[in-house]
């Protein structure tokens, strides 16, 4: 991907190697089955007065995998009974699953970009203090890469562009079609 996007930026070979050192740094990181609460849903999960309590910072500064978990039950009563829960809070509630996740539950998880949850199958939620019932918003996240402004540029991408993730060595392989989430202050990081 950065000799592709250096020779289609005109980079002599000789000046490519400079531009190669100030790339940005690149990580890879494996999206588990979490879910995103508002927080009328934290208080009914786990109480009046409850706020998400974080126990490890994420690799996006400002976000964290909260104390908190929740049991999910699907429609055919199966259920995943430690579900970490992801701060902060959000606008809406939403489960993000594996597709394993999805096939033990009996949930035909559609693949959709984390915040688009139209239309997508719903679970019941439960937590110390009570239940939800999500009417909408299971999915199976969209692989996508996180990005800021400057590395957008550098990639010759803009927020909403697809691109393709080439991994080198012995099992080397391609993910193509990766949504760019480009803004102000993201960090570089591929969530598959």
């Amino acid at each position: 991907v950065r000799e592709i996007v250096l020779a289609s930026r005109g980079v002599p070979p000789s000046q490519a190697a400079v531009a190669l050192k100030a790339e940005p740094k690149l990580v890879v990181s494996i999206s588990a089955r979490h879910c995103h609460l508002t927080d009328e849903h934290v208080v009914k999960l786990f109480g009046p007065g409850s706020t998400l309590t974080p126990m490890k910072s994420l690799y996006q500064d400002g976000f964290y995998a909260a104390e908190q978990t929740v049991m999910l039950v699907g429609p055919k009563r199966k259920m995943l009974p430690t579900v970490r829960v992801l701060g902060p809070t959000r606008k809406a509630s939403q489960v993000e699953l594996a597709f394993t996740d999805g096939i033990s539950l009996g949930i035909d998880l559609p693949v959709r970009p984390s915040g688009k949850i139209a239309g997508t199958p719903g679970c019941v939620l439960v937590g110390p203090a009570g239940a939800i019932e999500l009417a909408e918003g299971v999915i199976r996240a969209e692989r996508h890469v996180h990005m800021s402004f400057a590395d957008a540029d550098f990639f010759g991408v803009k927020d909403g562009d697809r691109m393709s993730l080439a991994i080198k060595g012995s099992c080397g392989t391609v993910f193509r079609d990766l949504l760019v989430r480009a803004d102000a202050t993201s960090k570089l990081e591929v969530h598959i």
